[in-house]
């Protein structure tokens, strides 16, 4: 149970963030904020790659500390190997990550990394990952820094995506994985980072965020309690937020989400025009059901728009 002062705390994040959101809506404010969350024909971030705004940018943690959600041990599923990976700076962390079983062919398998929702891994994660693994892929699920109990801190959509980029390469360099057909695929906050490291790297061939958020400033808007960052400076929401870059995809995407999750329509909507005024292959569906009850559908969506892609 928070104390009061902690109360107070978040209650004032959420009245910044309230005022910053007011702010990016209301036509008076000046056009350097506001395009970039209207449907401007020029927002203020869109001809800028998200890749090397990256390679300068370092977020300024206010706060260092695990994930906020509870954990369960990373023990290996039965159908799973638990392997480690490097990330952060200098590699010096070290995270696990769990990978489906398979038996190395002569011809190379095709690899997922799927990125799972919250902010701690799961067994039920994992256990719906099965249709990937009976469609031929070779599945890795990474956890990320400071969850299940791991090094690092947490820092809300964006040093998180390093570890993302991470994992990437650990699939990469399998035995028997061919690194020239490797997908993203992630729900929920997984979807979100599935936007964002899909903007940092050409190592994907295609991509399917399931009920990302690409508006960091409505997420943390909503979850206040998840600002680890100076959420003074508007840019530390922008880097976080896949609307502002949308034209920096580096592969087809397919963004999805559920019929009762109306509140991604209108924002999904936005990402995609925007991306497509760049050229880029971008589709949206939803599916029948809400934030879990698609999740299933959505996966199977998600692996014959990578079939289709890699075909």
């Amino acid at each position: 149970m928070r104390s009061n002062e902690d109360n107070g705390f978040f209650r004032q994040r959420r009245l910044v963030l309230t005022g910053i959101a007011g702010a990016l809506l209301a036509p008076s404010v000046a056009p350097t904020v506001a395009n970039a969350f209207e449907v401007p024909k020029e927002p203020r971030l869109i001809t800028r790659d998200y890749a090397k705004v990256r390679n300068r940018f370092r977020t300024k943690l206010l706060q260092k500390g695990p994930a906020p959600d509870k954990y369960e041990p990373l023990d290996a599923p039965a159908n799973a190997d638990r392997i480690f990976y490097r990330s952060g700076y200098g590699g010096e962390l070290e995270l696990t990550a769990w990978v489906s079983k398979y038996k190395r062919g002569h011809k190379s398998r095709p690899g997922v990394l799927f990125l799972h929702g919250g902010n701690a891994m799961g067994l039920g994660h994992w256990n719906l990952m099965g249709p990937y693994v009976d469609a031929g892929f070779v599945v890795l699920m990474p956890s990320l820094r400071g969850e299940n109990g791991q090094s690092g801190n947490f820092s809300g959509f964006y040093d998180e995506v390093d570890d993302v980029l991470s994992a990437a390469d650990r699939l990469a360099h399998l035995p028997g994985v061919d690194a020239n057909r490797l997908f993203i695929a992630g729900h929920s906050i997984g979807g979100t980072l599935t936007m964002l490291a899909s903007m940092s790297t050409h190592k994907f061939r295609a991509a399917a965020p399931i009920s990302g958020n690409p508006d960091a400033f409505r997420f943390f808007n909503r979850y206040p309690q998840d600002i680890r960052f100076d959420d003074s400076n508007t840019h530390e929401f922008e880097v976080r937020t896949a609307l502002c870059y949308a034209q920096s995809f580096k592969c087809p995407v397919r963004i999805v989400h559920g019929t009762e999750e109306e509140h991604f329509n209108d924002r999904a909507g936005l990402l995609a025009s925007r991306a497509r005024a760049a050229g880029i292959h971008v589709e949206t569906d939803t599916v029948t059901g809400n934030h879990t009850s698609a999740l299933p559908a959505e996966i199977e969506q998600s692996i014959r728009f990578f079939h289709g892609v890699a075909a």
